[in-house]
């Protein structure tokens, strides 16, 4: 590995399997790999969703806070690539939503993800052996066909995230893996809530919202969910918050 992308890639890895530290947030690690992934894997936008334990899927992060995102990745826990994906525990990919092929199987995620701006959707879960408990996407906005290597790369991430969580979640409180999902969806519900107070209080579009929130979180070396519940609240001035320099 002697190119800046492998090295980069290599940083990645380590940074996905090091979760043994007391200040460990899954939301923010989440937040981590959607970014990582499409920056690596050289895709136009990437999320991730998660089992909610009751059967259903629910959108846990993204790799940028824009609203059509944000709604393509909700309307994905009930039809498209990440549906399937989870469903069959392997790779789906889509190169071009606009054909009638994916037109017929995805009728109502292909027109969404088109009119969002994405032409392209695949997908790889997040396993571990035969448990599936979520699942990586990645979106372009023209038809691309992601060649091998892209899959099994992308795959290689979320298989590392994976086994990064739940071997936090065994080696630190031994707590079970459905309440260790559970309580990250709870914080995404909040981090919607911060998001919105900050938006409205900076005249700020959700991305940029969500950008100085997680900013903010780093610079008090304080977990996300932690300072999105203070804003929540009322716990935390927005313009704390929104006064944080780059």
């Amino acid at each position: 590995m002697n190119s800046s992308p492998d090295r980069r890639l290599a940083r990645t890895f380590v940074t996905l399997a090091d979760t043994l530290v007391a200040d460990f947030d899954v939301l923010d690690f989440l937040v981590l790999l959607a970014e990582r992934s499409a920056e690596l894997l050289e895709v136009d936008a990437a999320g991730v969703i998660l089992t909610d334990q009751r059967g259903g899927w629910r959108p846990a992060a993204g790799s940028s806070e824009r609203a059509e995102l944000v709604e393509l990745l909700a309307a994905q826990t009930r039809e498209g690539p990440c549906f399937d994906c989870v469903a069959s525990g392997k790779p789906v990919t889509g190169a071009d939503l606009a054909t009638d092929t994916m037109q017929t199987r995805w009728p109502r995620f292909a027109p969404a993800a088109i009119n969002a701006g994405f032409r392209a959707a695949s997908a790889v879960p997040m396993r571990l052996r035969e448990q599936t408990v979520g699942a990586l996407t990645m979106l372009n906005h023209q038809p691309v066909d992601l060649d091998v290597t892209t899959i099994e790369v992308g795959q290689a991430l979320a298989d590392v995230a994976t086994i990064g969580i739940l071997h936090h979640r065994a080696a630190s409180r031994g707590e079970l893996l459905a309440e260790q999902l559970e309580a990250t969806l709870h914080h995404r519900t909040v981090i919607e809530q911060a998001k919105g107070v900050l938006a409205e209080y900076g005249n700020l579009d959700m991305h940029d919202a969500f950008t100085q929130l997680r900013r903010f979180a780093h610079a008090q070396q304080r977990r996300l969910s932690d300072v999105a519940h203070d804003l929540a609240v009322g716990a935390l001035d927005p313009a704390d918050v929104t006064d944080q320099p780059r």
